[in-house]
């Protein structure tokens, strides 16, 4: 009993100097030296060898001889949540149905791999909707300067580009937001969000700025999905293949017992523009955004404006230009704050449906306008890494786009579980 407890004692302790350089001085010794005892085998001693040889190769693949790589770090974000929303249409026989529903909202898991010099590889990967979230190199010698190629958000947006969906305060984005930014299905813009391309940004004494040259098409996914969507690794098409320029300018700073934020922010999307979801037929968007936030104490007030001129956006005859808004205070007293949120979009005759601005509503048809309130709390249990989120939405959508009298309503309730880590 003792030689086999002292037999795998030699195998570890041998498996552990093979990981290192110190193998072909001291663990081939050793290995002769156990078998001269009787302790292994002949064929014990070869599987050790193989083995040992295999833990070598790995170490040198993972970090070379000059250590490469310095650091790696893991991070994640798991946010669970329910809805419950029902929807009414003024008029109609029959409400839509319910949205009654558990589901996992995001299933964050990313890495950024530190090469030393100001160069890392950052991914971040999202389990729960088969999509990146980030996957670009970045170069970055001081916080004045970095340049980033590959796939993140477009630099437009309080909501989008500057808040993560881990701090957001009303559980999801406002759909003034949603209704800019996320992929155009014939009402929304699709002005925003994902692409892939070269960015480049820093900051300077309170002083922020972001440019980018991009794809136009937003495009998380790793592969075609039931949209046809070409997915990252998509070489482009006729509606495509001309890029989209960004940028945004901001300021920042404290004064007593509080701080503010300011910024605003610009994108050009050649191609991407006209009527219904059809896009390369010439017509370009374009789309603003100012946002501003002050703090003093434990008292937050944040705002945004958007607008667009969206060629050809309602007809081959008529061109768009929605606007849309949000204003948000919050409260926060130790480990437990208040929110409320207004936003309203008005989409200029292109159109917009209550399921375009809440998530996870229901359809209310068509119509020109559409506001939300949100009304909630959070509950911070240990600061922002694990936070469980409650609120009550009531959104409304009203007139058709032909200037006709129409209104739906959707009422419930949203929560969410929040780890990061």
């Amino acid at each position: 009993m003792a030689k086999y407890s002292f037999k795998w004692l030699a195998f570890a302790g041998i498996l552990t100097l093979g990981a290192s350089s110190l193998w072909a001085q001291q663990s081939k010794a050793i290995i002769d030296a156990l078998v001269k005892k009787g302790v292994l085998t002949d064929d014990e001693a070869k599987a050790l060898i193989a083995e040992v040889s295999k833990s070598e190769s790995a170490t040198d693949v993972a970090t070379s001889n000059d250590k490469i790589l310095k650091k790696l770090t893991l991070t994640g974000r798991f946010q669970i949540q329910y809805a419950g929303l029902g929807a009414s249409i003024d008029g109609a026989a029959a409400h839509p149905v319910s949205t009654d529903h558990f589901l996992l909202r995001r299933i964050y898991l990313g890495a950024k791999a530190d090469f030393g010099n100001g160069w890392t590889g950052n991914l971040n990967y999202d389990f729960a909707n088969a999509s990146f979230d980030a996957a670009f190199i970045e170069w970055k010698q001081n916080d004045a300067l970095f340049i980033d190629a590959g796939f993140r958000k477009a630099p437009i947006g309080l909501e989008e580009w500057v808040t993560s969906s881990g701090n957001l305060r009303a559980i999801e984005r406002s759909p003034a937001t949603r209704y800019f930014v996320e992929s155009n299905n014939g009402r929304r813009l699709g002005a925003g969000s994902y692409r892939t391309g070269i960015y480049a940004g820093g900051s300077d004494s309170g002083f922020t700025y972001n440019l980018a040259v991009t794809n136009p098409e937003r495009d998380e996914f790793s592969s075609l999905n039931g949209n046809s969507d070409p997915g990252v690794q998509g070489s482009g098409t006729a509606a495509t293949n001309k890029l989209s320029v960004w940028g945004n300018v901001g300021y920042g700073g404290k004064f007593e017992g509080g701080s503010y934020k300011t910024g605003v922010s610009a994108g050009f999307l050649p191609d991407q523009g006209g009527p219904g979801s059809t896009i390369g037929q010439g017509n370009g968007i374009t789309v603003y955004d100012v946002y501003g936030v002050v703090t003093v104490g434990g008292f937050d007030l944040e705002a945004e404006y958007f607008s667009a001129d969206d060629h050809h956006g309602v007809s081959a005859t008529r061109n768009a230009k929605p606007t849309a808004y949000w204003i948000q205070p919050a409260y926060r007293v130790g480990d437990w704050e208040a929110v409320v949120r207004y936003s309203y979009v008005d989409s200029d005759g292109r159109g917009v449906n209550i399921s375009d601005g809440t998530r996870s509503a229901p359809s209310g048809g068509t119509m020109d306008k559409m506001s939300e309130w949100f009304i909630g709390g959070n509950w911070y249990i240990k600061s922002n890494d694990v936070k469980l989120q409650l609120g009550y939405i009531h959104s409304e959508s009203k007139d058709t786009v032909t200037g006709g009298s129409a209104s739906a309503t959707a009422d419930g309730i949203r929560s969410q579980m929040q780890v990061n880590f």
